[in-house]
């Protein structure tokens, strides 16, 4: 009887200790993963800022001369590296001091195809911003996705946002393409589900329409601004989970600085 328990104890034992060893492996596997996804972005980051021009001047008939430098540069990063690695890359997203800083995909016949792959296409449980299937670069509202990842990385830190004092301290979003780089001030901060009709939201049929999405998402936001978007101008939404509430959306939308 004593031998029989014996046998057990140790089978339980070798039992426990193959638990332990493979919980050991996936944690590792996931941390390793977690930093070469890290040690990625931060290279395509480094290739985006690589030898950046310097502001140009324009010359030429109804342009005053003006010193070298005092032009804002049309183009903040150099994105053709990206565009030549990946043509699925439509540009660069980046909300100064918040941490989200990276490249953007769109690929209309494959919506989601970005969700789990990285930059390169290999899978990735962090995956890549990537613009709503249904919208073009010229669309009236331009929605993102991106995961809120526990440890603050890809759309982790918009649930900053909530808080007010955050917004008033990162009210600009940047929108980099091979147009220029753009800029977005956030009018709207709103907690939804993923069945909102904002996400319907893509061109406005008309002036009214517009101002009735606007007035409605303005109303359901959870915090009041001065910002008011006018009929024609371009809208950015950056859509996340938000965990606060079941099937939750977290959405920071902004509106282009003309």
């Amino acid at each position: 009887m004593k031998k029989k328990q014996k046998i057990s104890l140790g089978c339980l034992s070798l039992l426990l200790s193959a638990l332990l060893a493979a919980s050991g492996f996936m944690v590792y596997r996931e941390l390793s993963q977690r930093q070469k996804e890290t040690e990625d972005f931060a290279e395509l980051l480094e290739l985006v800022q690589a030898g950046q021009p310097e502001a140009a001047v324009p010359d030429g008939p109804g342009y005053p001369a003006e010193e070298a430098g005092t032009e804002p540069a049309r183009n903040k990063r150099k994105l053709a590296p990206l565009f030549a690695q990946n043509s699925e890359c439509i540009g660069w997203l980046s909300l100064p001091s918040t941490g989200i800083d990276y490249p953007v995909m769109h690929t209309p016949q494959d919506p989601q195809k970005y969700l789990r792959k990285n930059f390169y296409g290999e899978y990735s449980s962090s995956g890549v911003p990537f613009l709503d299937s249904r919208c073009c670069l010229d669309s009236g509202n331009l929605i993102l996705y991106g995961h809120n990842m526990k440890n603050g990385t890809m759309f982790g830190t918009l649930k900053n946002y909530v808080d007010e004092g955050y917004l008033k301290e990162h009210p600009v979003i940047e929108f980099e393409t091979e147009s220029g780089c753009a800029e977005y001030v956030i009018f709207a901060v709103a907690a939804v589900n993923k069945w909102d009709s904002w996400y319907r939201f893509i061109d406005a049929a008309g002036e009214r329409d517009f101002e009735a999405e606007v007035e409605d998402i303005r109303g359901r936001s959870l915090h009041d601004t001065d910002v008011w978007p006018e009929y024609g101008q371009q809208i950015l939404t950056l859509s996340t989970c938000y965990h606060a509430m079941e099937n939750g959306r977290l959405l920071v939308i902004a509106v282009k600085r003309e």
